[in-house]
């Protein structure tokens, strides 16, 4: 057995115009004819992995920042909010009149209004990512969230987590004093902004995720190989045998990886393969 790979999605394997680059794509099909392993390590459920990242050939998947492992099409793992506190997450976020969708791998399923609360925060997440004003002037929500489901059921036993438009940073911290058996994070774009925030299974992140997984394979840590771009990649980058944070970065993770490549548009996935000697 080769090298495990473990990429980041957003920010590190697409970029900020939720494109693929081409070099990237090299990269990931030549390290794998070399008998190399890759797998994306992402907090998008698996509804959420369009059919573009399958198309270029990945041995896996870890999902929903660490509840959920797949390795060549069998799950690993699967740990679920339990639909005790998903109806209570719930119930919360409408009292409080805050819109959300709920991430499945059976679906992005959003409440009643949703689509338009987070249009113009999906604007600023865009934006947040390096596009333009221009640019997202007719953007819609689906255009950013793949597997957006309108109407369905919201009282759900599938959910890996449950993220959910922040009216002001006080939601993420009441959330976080409200659910202490979950755990609470903020999303946004480029850096730390704070658009978002959501809860998911406590205890649970990617480290542990591909902690897991190798037990499974029966492989060696010292042949892992991580790459990221925010500070919920930390523990990835942390755990494994060397961290690459992608140059686009934010400055926690900037600070703590072994190497920092080049940003995802210049080419930073094909550039660090190279070095690492994963295309030789």
């Amino acid at each position: 057995m080769g090298k495990l790979i473990f990429l980041d999605v957003d920010g590190t394997l697409v970029d900020y115009h939720n494109r693929i680059p081409d070099s990237a794509i090299a990269a990931i099909r030549k390290a794998r004819e070399n008998g190399h392993l890759v797998y994306v390590c992402t907090g998008r459920s698996r509804a959420e992995m369009q059919p573009e990242l399958w198309d270029i050939g990945l041995d896996g998947m870890i999902g929903g920042n660490g509840s959920y492992v797949e390795h060549q099409g069998q799950v690993i793992m699967h740990q679920l909010i339990s639909k005790e506190d998903a109806k209570a997450v719930v119930d919360w976020l409408h009292e409080r009149g805050l819109e959300f969708y709920l991430e499945s791998n059976n679906g992005l399923f959003a409440s009643e209004n949703f689509r338009e609360r987070a249009r113009e925060t999906m604007r600023i997440y865009a934006m947040n990512k390096g596009k333009t004003a221009e640019e997202v002037a007719h953007q819609e929500t689906e255009d950013v969230l793949h597997g957006i489901v309108y109407g369905g059921e919201l009282y759900r036993d599938d959910l890996n987590k449950i993220s959910f438009v922040l009216d002001s940073y006080q939601d993420h911290l009441d959330s976080k004093a409200a659910f202490p058996q979950l755990v609470a994070n903020t999303w946004g774009g480029r850096g730390e902004t704070a658009l978002f925030g959501d809860l998911g299974v406590k205890d649970i992140n990617k480290a542990h995720a591909i902690d897991v997984l190798l037990e499974h394979l029966g492989a060696k840590k010292e042949d892992t190989i991580a790459f990221g771009d925010a500070k919920i990649d930390i523990p990835m980058l942390e755990y494994c045998e060397i961290g690459v944070s992608m140059g686009n970065g934010g400055p926690e993770i900037l600070a703590m990886a072994d190497m920092v490549t080049d940003d995802v548009e210049h080419d930073g996935l094909y550039n660090a393969f190279q070095k690492l000697g994963l295309l030789a």
